[in-house]
């Protein structure tokens, strides 16, 4: 497998560039006399190092039965951002990924991940957040079963700052990439030769010739509007700030220099375009940017003519403090946001004599759906039985939000008994002189009676506002159309935004909506006499079972199917192994127990110290038709499981569902489910027996 690597290395060596010149952190290693305190954790296989020296890799044909190799750092206490650079190489099927491990947590958190094979080296950058709290690096490689398949590690090294930040002075120019273009490419400038025929500057790094910038010049460029591209790698994170660097510029007005930046999505932004056609000599700049989602940023440079001059870059920084005093802070549109738990937040309507929308709550019972918060809650509902006439216009406005910007509305609606649904619930987006813009999302099919989520990307120039329209003209062809959790974010809807140490929630270990797998928890073969099934939709026996997912309405979740057991039989589902904390966690997740035969609900804790598990939350008996939040605090310092336990109850309406589990440091703010529900159930201590 390593031949490969070991051509491509020596060729590293030869041009010497392990001669790193940035100052480099804890925790960074290029693997020329140890692993510089990196281990492999001795739960999976190992990571090998090279009898030679500079790499350290985990092969196939080495791992035997384990599946992985985890790498772990010395523990890491850096306060400030820091950028760790990842040299690497993957050889056939295996792919690679880089957690973060903070002390006294529960859970390991990815950020970063490739499973694309190379023939060379290359190059990731992982931005790692300020933090007070210690933490350790952990490199997974995991090798697909069979021959050649492996991943090396050249070096690591960790940095001050941002990664998007390069003086151009190292090997691997910070990630930095060019898109390749047959007459018109970014080079490397400087060094101890010189760039005589294109007068190109020194670098402004160290003000000599041995200092290196990135340059891209016309000479062969043979068609209008050639362009070259030099592209930062992908950031980990939002980005808010300053972005300053170094520029030197010399046409004719034959060149086009401008700034971009680029989201996951591919789409393009221009942040910046200089005002002057030349430079006498270096001169620096600084651009604002504010994304509330990762990005690159794309110097960019198209030439008219192999008379076009030259663009030459150097020293790009970036600063959280944003470089113009008069640069409006980020914004933040959570105003928009509302659970309608203690009130209508900043939402109003028009007239106090046409209030089709009531805040209403309905506690646990057999026959009518509670909130989507937490089953218990409040939302809004629309009903012509609330209004002094037969029909309504109900109109509910939101609060202004500033113009250009792309925002992503989420909320979650819920209709049943409409003849017809034409008009049951519109989006329309509002001007501030209450002026119809556009209208972005209207009801085309019931839902079923069930929360169902709705996600809209829109944008506009000017302050505008959602407003949600519900039009009943006829009494008897309309039911209940209600509205709950309305979120505003900045962004796509289709980008995750970045976040702290995490970035889908299926990547959070222990955390899981089922939409796209199980999320690595275990079915009990051992203590249990049925499995947990993954199934989206109705489940088959009526009058139990909810009726859709919690997640989305239309998504997956987990449940038991009662007529495939008999009564009292258990069926278990555990987490992974957790590692444990020295902090209090809070478990969160909804559950659905609907149906006259409906058994015992449990969460137990399982760890080696004790013989028997612990109990930790129990819910017996029908509690609800809507999908209920637990929030359950717990306090574990050593490895253990948490089990989902479901026990059958005596007849075959006793399916129970489970959804949307998350786990975060405790304690949990809100109890969220002490209001109980007795329901139809009989028999419990026959059950518990």
């Amino acid at each position: 497998m390593m031949n490969s690597v070991f051509l491509t290395l020596q060729a590293l060596l030869l041009c010497g560039f392990l001669n790193a010149q940035q100052q480099l952190l804890p925790g960074s290693c290029n693997f020329e006399l140890g692993t510089c305190g990196y281990t492999s954790d001795p739960g999976y296989g190992s990571w090998r190092m090279n009898e030679e020296g500079h790499l350290i890799t985990v092969d196939s044909d080495f791992l035997h039965d384990q599946e992985q190799a985890v790498l772990v750092s010395p523990v890491l206490d850096q306060h400030e951002w820091s950028c760790v650079r990842l040299v690497y190489q993957i050889t056939g099927q295996a792919s690679l990924q880089l957690h973060i491990r903070p002390d006294s947590d529960n859970f390991d958190y990815r950020l970063w991940t490739a499973n694309k094979a190379s023939d060379s080296w290359l190059i990731a950058s992982v931005d790692l957040p300020n933090t007070t709290i210690p933490y350790q690096i952990l490199l997974d490689g995991r090798p697909e079963r069979g021959s050649s398949n492996g991943v090396a590690i050249f070096e690591i090294h960790i940095v001050p700052g941002y990664c998007i930040e390069c003086n151009f002075e190292e090997h691997h120019l910070c990630g930095y990439s060019n898109s390749w273009n047959p007459n018109v490419n970014w080079y490397v400038g400087g060094s101890l030769t010189t760039e005589t025929e294109s007068n190109l500057p020194e670098n402004t790094t160290n003000s000599n010739l041995r200092g290196h910038y990135m340059y891209v010049d016309s000479v062969y460029a043979k068609h209008f509007q050639e362009v070259a591209k030099l592209t930062s790698p992908m950031t980990t994170v939002p980005m808010a700030g300053c972005l300053s660097f170094y520029y030197h510029r010399d046409q004719e007005r034959g060149n086009i220099f401008s700034l971009f930046t680029r989201d996951q999505l591919g789409h393009y932004e221009e942040i910046w375009r200089p005002e002057v056609y030349a430079t006498t000599g270096w001169t620096m700049m600084g651009v604002d940017i504010k994304a509330p989602h990762p990005l690159e940023v794309v110097f960019e440079v198209a030439f008219n003519s192999a008379r076009g001059g030259y663009v030459a870059i150097d020293d790009i920084s970036f600063s959280p403090e944003f470089c113009y005093t008069d640069t409006e802070p980020p914004l933040d549109p959570s105003i928009a946001n509302c659970d309608f738990d203690n009130g209508l937040c900043l939402y109003y309507q028009e007239t106090a004599e046409s209030k089709a929308w009531s805040r209403v709550s309905v506690k646990p019972n057999a026959y009518r759906i509670g909130d989507h918060t937490t089953g218990t809650g409040g939302y809004l509902l629309a009903d012509s039985r609330y209004t002094s006439r037969p029909g309504y216009v109900g109109r509910l406005h939101g609060p202004l939000l500033p113009g250009n910007h792309k925002y992503c509305l989420r909320f979650y609606y819920l209709l049943y008994g409409f003849r017809k649904v034409d008009n049951a619930l519109a989006l329309y987006i509002y001007d501030e002189n209450n002026v119809a813009l556009e209208k972005v999302w209207s009801l085309t099919h019931s839902s079923k009676a069930v929360w169902t989520k709705v996600e809209i990307t829109y944008m506009k120039p000017m302050l505008s506002k959602i407003v949600f329209v519900s039009i009943c003209k006829n009494f008897w062809e309309c039911g209940l159309v209600a509205i709950d959790d309305i979120t505003v974010s900045l962004g796509d809807c289709r980008i995750t935004a970045g976040r702290r140490l995490t970035k889908t929630y299926n990547s959070l270990p222990g955390q899981c909506n089922f939409e796209t797998g199980i999320c690595g928890y275990i079915q009990d073969k051992e203590e249990d006499k049925a499995d947990w099934l993954r199934v989206r939709g109705y489940t088959p026996t009526s009058y139990t079972g909810p009726r859709g997912d919690h997640t989305t309405g239309v998504g997956y979740f987990m449940y038991i199917e009662a007529s495939l057991m008999r009564p009292g039989h258990k069926a278990r589902l555990l987490t992974s192994e957790l590692r444990g904390s020295s902090s209090p966690q809070c478990l969160i997740f909804y559950y659905n127990m609907y149906g006259s035969g409906t058994g015992i609900l449990s969460v137990l804790l399982r760890h080696s110290s004790r013989e028997h598990d612990t109990l930790l939350w129990r819910r017996r008996g029908e509690q609800s038709v809507s999908w209920m939040r637990a929030m359950v605090d717990y306090h574990c310092d050593v490895r253990h499981q948490i089990i989902f336990e479901a026990i059958r109850g005596p007849s075959l309406r006793s399916d129970m569902a489970i959804d949307d589990i998350s786990f975060r440091r405790g304690p949990c703010e809100d109890p969220g489910d002490t209001t109980s529900y007795s329901g139809f159930s009989e028999y419990f201590n026959e059950i518990e027996n």
